[in-house]
Order: C-alpha cells, then structure tokens, then sequence
C-alpha cells in the first residue's frame, strides 16, 4: 500500500501552486520557485505572489533570483522543533536555499525512533547540507555524512555549529558516494543504517559522472555489503521524474532480501493552506527491522 508522508516541518509551508510554480515561506521568508509537477491553476490571487521577496527564473540559459528592492536578504535560520537548525540563503543560479523541507517526516521518523541496542552507526549518502545528518546525530547515532559539493559540506558544517552539535560524533566526507562505498567495502567497514537521497545527475568532485538509472543498482549492491549484521534501517528517496515509489520499494526489497524485516514506500507531499491540495515531491522507500 503506497503511503503518503506530508511535510511536518513546523516553520515552512506551501502557501500556493500551479502554472508550475510555488509560493513558499520559509521561517518567515515568501518566495517563488518553479515547480514541474505543478500542473494546476494557483488559488490565491496575484498580489499574493506579488509580496514574495524573491523569485527564481528557472530559464536554463540565465537561471537566476530576482529580489524585491534588487538586494539579496541575509541569510536566515530555520528551526527544526528543538532538534536542529539550518542555514537559508540564496544561492547563485540554483534554486535550491538549502533545505528540503518535504523530507521532515524522515526527520522525525529517526528523531522519534530510538537507535536499537548495540547499533550505532548511520551512513548518510548525498547529505546535502544535513538535515539528516543532524537529526541522526540528535538521536544518538554516530554520522558519516558524503557529499560531492564542497559547498554543501561546509555549509552543513556551519548547521551543525548553528545547531550546538559541535560535539556529535559526525565525520563530513567530502567525496562521491559510489567511490567513497566502494572504498568501505574494501575496507571492510560496516553500518547499521544508511540512508540515500541521489540526484537524477550529477557530477562529483572530479568530474564523476552519476546518473541515477546507471549507477544507483550497482551502488546499492555495495550498500548491502555495507550492512552491518544488526543493521535495522535503510531510506532512499528519489526526486526522479519519472520514476515511481514502487520503483523504489523494488530495490530496497532486492537490497535487503534474506535480511528480515519489511519495506514501506510512498511519496512525499507538501499540503497547500490555500486549498486541500498536496503538492507531490518525492518518492521513498524505507527498510526497517526491528
């Protein structure tokens, strides 16, 4: 049975959708972003967009935000309840602002669950700037966090410090996930629980190439081996288009077979507060044992 996990991050929300865009507020901050999956007619009028402080033009030619009064905000804090905290800025040409909001069910998922007896180390594969990362730390596990960016490695850095987790037990791994997996495989090295957010494509830090349909299988091969025998969860989520959950669920099962437990998969969507509307965003599967 697919299930549906809506956003449950407290100081985001989606005010408004369509003609494939959305109106955002983020801790306080309204923006507009493109938004393809989108297709419907917005419900507020415009001079509701209008009070946005900034808008991204997603023209791939000259992608780039466009700010009320020509002058980019300082950067901002968003809260997660009392678990953590996260930087916001707007960055060049990129839409993104540093946080994927949609995923806070995963969050609260690992906050909420206690770490099994005798497990304790979480692999975090395309952390971004931590989210996750953070909210593992906050939950006891001991975090080893990949990401290809240099960028996104520093800033999660700087949300740990903003988060006063300077002394959670996390290693930042500045690398590409296939290469740095490969690498504990040979090594031996072992974890109790992995989670996976790749990108449809990508490029690592020396120019890997990584497309999500090529490499994603033989990665997920090498997580297996990365399971430690008390291993007790896996998350992948998948922002693919066209993809589907069921997509997901069939490569966990695959990955986790004649490991016990069971898999659970779904999507991820944002409720609008213009109209009862979910905003879909996300696939997901996640693996539990208990």
């Amino acid at each position: 049975m697919i299930e549906l996990l809506m956003n449950s991050c407290p100081e985001y929300s989606l005010l408004d959708s369509g003609n494939g865009k959305k109106l955002e507020n983020f801790a306080g901050t309204r923006i507009v972003r493109s938004e393809p999956k989108a297709w419907w007619k917005p419900l507020l009028p415009e001079s509701e967009w209008r009070k946005a402080v900034a808008v991204h033009d997603d023209d791939t030619r000259n992608a780039n935000w466009h700010f009320r009064g020509g002058k980019a905000p300082e950067p901002w804090v968003l809260n997660f309840r009392d678990a953590f905290s996260l930087q916001l800025r707007f960055m060049d040409r990129s839409k993104q602002i540093g946080v994927f909001p949609e995923q806070s069910p995963h969050w609260d998922f690992i906050l909420n669950h206690p770490v099994p007896a005798g497990t304790k180390k979480l692999l975090n594969l395309f952390g971004y700037t931590g989210a996750a990362t953070l909210a593992a730390a906050r939950a006891g596990w001991q975090v080893t966090h990949v990401d290809a960016s240099k960028p996104a490695v520093a800033w999660g850095r700087r949300n740990q410090e903003l988060s006063h987790l300077e002394k959670a037990p996390i290693r930042w791994i500045l690398e590409d996930a296939s290469k740095f997996c490969q690498r504990e495989v040979r090594r031996g090295n072992v974890y109790d629980a992995i989670l996976l957010d790749p990108p449809a494509f990508g490029r690592g830090p020396a120019g890997e190439l990584w497309k999500v349909e090529r490499d994603l299988p033989p990665l997920l091969e090498n997580c297996r081996q990365l399971l430690s025998p008390k291993a007790s969860l896996m998350i992948l989520t998948l922002y693919t288009i066209d993809a589907s959950s069921l997509l997901c669920k069939n490569l966990l099962e695959e990955t986790t077979r004649r490991l016990g437990g069971n898999v659970t998969y779904g999507e991820l969507a944002t409720m609008e507060t213009a109209g009862n509307r979910p905003l879909p965003l996300s696939l997901w599967a996640k693996w539990r044992r208990d």
